[in-house]
């Protein structure tokens, strides 16, 4: 049974993890855009893979460091993480002055191994809450994440010195940095969080052994199938929304919104004030009173009403149109996310949350390799720009469906 929380250790994951994520939130507007501007990539495959090779590397990486933390602790894996983080942005910036491509490949499959701790941070949050309590434990994560995405972007905006010319390495610069003050929040500030070691293992790195153990404990199977399809769906979105309203001189086609290097990164601080709105206010507000199965189906019924209504703005190409489909795709993801997650917790061995957390990590990775690698090349050799968007909401209504299933079956983890 995990004890009442400690408000003093999880207030400085949440700062830490906002931290960190005001780097990612920078970074993550701008690099499709930096890409496309290095290398002629008219159908998209390698812009895809630069896109999928972050999440390759939290695929392959979460359960390691999950299965570490159970061993070693959490602290000292979160502060392995932010290092790298801070090392790798300071790479990306260097690849921007360069214009190369395959500098940017390094850095970004540097973070990726470092930001697949996020794991680790929601293990933390499992340790320190009651099973009650674990929903706001998630959605605290989560109003970091959209935190982080509102901000970074903001900064990054201030990053753009006019709305003509390049950032350059400003913005790679700055996310260093942030990535730096997070790891020294960590090391001064950050107590390690109280567990059980008995259920830790072995931690190699290519330790595919955590899947089927996770796969063993009834009905996770079914909610890792579940955020699968749910994150391949939204990574259609994601993954191409700066090639959709960023003016391209490349693809005419493309950027129909027209929108600068400023507007995208204001664009991308909106979607993350949603997003903390949504988890900080609504989500946490009936996390323990509403069932997470309930909400989850609540935010996939919300993404495909969203997908439909800016495929809508793509052929009117309206901005107020595009921006009211980003708000309700943004909320519906804001009640999804944590819901899944809290519910993968639930059902999980307390004694192994960092081994099954991480693997829902790597699930969530996977669809995010799958989605950046189908989604941008669909954007820019399908003859219909919003061919995304259209598998983006057939994929969320397989996964509403697949939550409908899993709130009849499976039920919290029993000693």
């Amino acid at each position: 049974m995990n004890e009442k929380p400690s408000r003093g250790s999880l207030l400085v994951i949440f700062v830490t993890v906002f931290i960190d994520l005001l780097g990612f939130g920078m970074v993550l507007p701008l690099l499709p855009i930096y890409a496309d501007q290095f290398t002629l990539d008219n159908a998209g495959w390698q812009l895809g893979l630069l896109m999928a090779s972050f999440s390759a590397m939290q695929f392959l990486f979460a359960p390691f460091w999950g299965k570490l933390s159970d061993r070693i602790g959490r602290r000292p894996v979160l502060m392995i993480g932010l290092a790298g983080s801070a090392v790798f942005y300071s790479l990306f910036a260097f690849a921007t002055i360069q214009k190369s491509l395959m500098l940017l490949f390094v850095a970004r499959i540097g973070a990726g191994i470092a930001g697949a701790t996020i794991s680790t941070a929601q293990a933390y949050i499992a340790d320190s809450t009651s099973a009650e309590d674990r929903p706001k434990g998630m959605a605290l994560i989560g109003m970091a994440f959209g935190l982080g995405f509102t901000f970074g972007p903001l900064l990054g905006f201030l990053a753009v010195p006019n709305r003509a010319a390049d950032p350059g390495p400003w913005p790679g610069i700055v996310a260093a940095v942030l990535s730096a003050v997070a790891f020294a929040m960590a090391w001064f500030l950050l107590p390690e969080s109280k567990r059980d070691s008995k259920g830790a293992t072995s931690h190699r790195v290519f330790d595919f052994s955590a899947f089927s153990a996770a796969l063993r404990i009834p009905s996770i199977g079914l909610i890792l199938l579940t955020i699968f399809i749910c994150i391949f769906s939204f990574a259609n979105f994601e993954t191409t929304l700066s090639l959709l309203i960023k003016k391209s001189g490349n693809q005419p086609s493309m950027g129909i919104f027209g929108f600068d290097w400023q507007q995208v990164c204001l664009t991308y601080a909106f979607i993350g004030f949603m997003l903390a709105l949504v988890q900080g206010g609504l989500v946490r507000r009936m996390a323990g009173r509403v069932d997470e199965a309930n909400m989850a189906a609540l935010g996939a019924l919300l993404e495909i009403i969203g997908f439909a209504v800016l495929v809508l703005a793509i052929n009117q190409k309206s901005t107020p149109l595009l921006f009211t489909a980003l708000g309700i795709v943004v909320a519906g993801f804001a009640f999804l996310q944590p819901s899944l997650n809290s519910l993968l917790s639930r059902r999980s061995d307390p004694n192994q949350q960092g081994m099954v957390l991480g693997v829902g990590q790597s699930v969530s990775s996977l669809a995010r390799i799958l989605g950046s690698g189908t989604g941008i090349p669909l954007l820019k050799v399908s003859s219909v720009l919003a061919t995304p968007y259209f598998v983006a909401a057939g994929l969320m209504a397989i996964g509403l469906a697949l939550v409908l299933v899993l709130s009849r079956v499976g039920k919290d983890f029993e000693e």
